[in-house]
């Protein structure tokens, strides 16, 4: 019992003392509540895991909310985007809620404020307003406007809900204390006027409420039990509270609001106000850009929903911001993929092979396993000719005794096939290798049986054929910036950091099993890394993204 307590997070531990305390089981609910103004990342995939793991750990139904308070910003689409997101990490959902499901709750509320004294109008400017409230260390300034009659605060208000004011004329201000040492309590905003449509109440309502007006009476109408947010929001925990304390019946459950650090991955940028600036600035390709930490661009550059469950787990909830190195996400789609992805050959920079030895016409169909070291995964037949392509790097035409691939005068294999001999090139004008001749072992077929398929060889190399070779365009992607917290920087700007390689296009060859390779489909390309079939791929066209290679190249750069 004891090691099973220790595994518990600082927030199930709050569950576990609340029901010790007398909370009925029954009565946990939490919620996922994200504003529709741009796709979900990795970031809000830890809150994912995080509030639908606690509804798996406590059998408690778990909420999709909307916090859809802001139509100059939302859209549909977003709203679409991140139902697909939180479905494909393998999470369901008890109801699709939304913000604005309580907007005539939360305005009927609000006129109840005005009745008892606890809401005012102010037509101040945005400016004037910020010069009153003061900083951390002095009090504020009580607006002029503060002690309006509950007549002329309800004339107003009616006013601005009936779209007779402009936008930024008016606000209706919570009355609590202006020198108060929590800022978020000097009278905050509850409502301003914008004249925007929004995506489901149409243009029913000009005044829309500000997210901590709505976060936590959304909470209470949902009853929710534990309203977890990320740590900026632990100083609005006493306005939550406050506005609680104004509408809560002793009979109904009150929302707890908990707060735990937000997800930072190095070498990214988490705001989706910088990301939507790449997507707007066409710097990426769209949302779903493979370099975007973007769950639909993770999800299309290869990742699988259980790698990025499992780098939420163990990356693991902290009380204190801090970031986490993305080699651990990287780690966590290897691991993954090299349990469950079948092996390939692919040749991303190629040069010919002849093997004069070869007959010219024959060819043959050789058995090749998709896993060497796991069962399950069946074969195919890969053809072999007298011409192939290995990748350019495997050859040199004068090497040391530590260089184990295909260089003049000595043996490597060639997987699934047979044992070669590196003779003789033939060179262009510019004197860059065009061929390399080569003699093969007719008797050293690999599973052969016979003696010369058990002589050893120390290289491995593999290689396509190059009659039977598909074109592939191959998408090489790499990280989106070389700096490894590039919006840290407070006299630059995060895009001056923009690793301009996180994109190479380039040409490869690929097997013909690959032909019917379908979109999403991921793959290991034996010695070069991991890759899946991108959304462009066509019958006529094979298009793969590199989702991570098999080596850290960036720790090579850093030694």
């Amino acid at each position: 019992m004891s090691e099973e307590k220790k595994s518990l997070n600082f927030l199930e531990q709050i569950i576990e003392e609340d029901l010790a305390n007398g909370l009925p089981k029954e009565k946990l609910r939490f919620r996922f509540p994200p504003e529709p103004n741009g796709y979900l990342h990795i970031g809000h995939a830890a809150s994912i895991c995080l509030n639908f793991g606690l509804g798996l750990r406590y059998n408690a139904p778990v909420n999709l909310r909307f916090d859809d308070t802001n139509p100059a910003k939302e859209e549909q689409e977003y709203v679409d985007s991140i139902q697909h997101d939180v479905q494909w990490l393998g999470f369901n959902w008890d109801k699709v809620l939304y913000s604005s499901d309580y907007f005539q709750q939360l305005y009927d509320w609000a006129i109840e404020f005005i009745k008892t004294g606890k809401a005012y109008v102010d037509n101040q400017t945005s400016e004037q307003m910020a010069a009153q409230k003061g900083t951390p260390t002095e009090p504020g300034i009580d607006s002029p406007n503060r002690n309006r009659s509950v007549e002329e605060n309800m004339e107003l208000f009616l006013k601005m809900k009936n779209g007779e004011f402009e936008e930024g004329s008016h606000v209706l201000r919570a009355k609590i204390d202006m020198k108060h040492t929590n800022m978020h309590m000097r009278d905050p905003i509850m409502y301003r006027i914008l004249k925007r449509h929004h995506h489901r109440t149409g243009d029913k309502w000009c005044i829309y409420p500000m997210y901590d007006w709505t976060h936590g009476e959304s909470d209470y109408i949902e009853q929710i039990s534990h309203s977890i947010c990320t740590l900026e929001f632990k100083s609005h925990r006493d306005l939550y509270d406050w506005y609680l304390d104004q509408v809560v019946d002793a009979d109904k459950l009150r929302p707890k609001q908990r707060e735990f650090a937000r997800r930072n991955l190095s070498y990214t940028v988490m705001s989706k106000r910088k990301l939507l600036q790449l997507v707007e600035e066409k710097i990426v390709n769209g949302w779903d850009d493979p370099r975007m930490p973007t769950i639909s661009g993770l999800r299309r550059r290869g990742y699988s929903p259980e790698s990025i469950r499992n780098f939420s787990e163990i990356a693991g909830i902290a009380k204190r911001d801090n970031i986490t190195d993305v080699a651990l996400l990287e780690f966590c789609i290897k691991d993954h993929l090299n349990k469950t992805a079948p092996r390939v050959m692919a040749v991303l920079d190629p040069v010919k092979v002849i093997i004069t030895n070869y007959p010219e016409d024959k060819e043959e169909f050789l058995d090749a396993s998709y896993n060497d070291y796991e069962d399950g995964f069946g074969s195919r037949a890969i053809p072999f000719s007298r011409e192939i392509y290995i990748e350019q790097e495997d050859f040199k035409e004068e090497a040391n005794k530590k260089f184990f691939r295909l260089k003049l005068g000595s043996e490597v294999r060639l997987k699934n096939a047979y044992i070669i001999k590196g003779e003789s090139v033939v060179k262009d004008a510019d004197g860059n290798i065009a061929e390399i001749h080569c003699t093969y072992d007719e008797d050293s077929l690999s599973g052969s049986g016979t003696e010369e398929s058990k002589r050893k060889v120390k290289g491995t190399l593999h290689w396509v054929s190059v009659k039977h070779a598909e074109k592939a365009e191959v998408r090489v992607y790499d990280r989106l910036f070389t700096d490894e917290a590039p919006d840290s920087h407070k006299d630059k700007d995060f895009k001056e950091f923009l690793n301009p390689d996180s994109l190479k296009i380039i040409e490869a060859f690929v097997e013909p099993s690959l032909k019917t390779a379908t979109i999403l489909d991921r793959f290991q390309f034996q010695r070069l890394g991991y890759f899946c079939v991108d959304k462009d791929s066509t019958t006529e066209k094979l298009v793969f993204n590199r989702t991570v290679p098999l080596r850290d190249s960036w720790a090579k750069m850093g030694e």
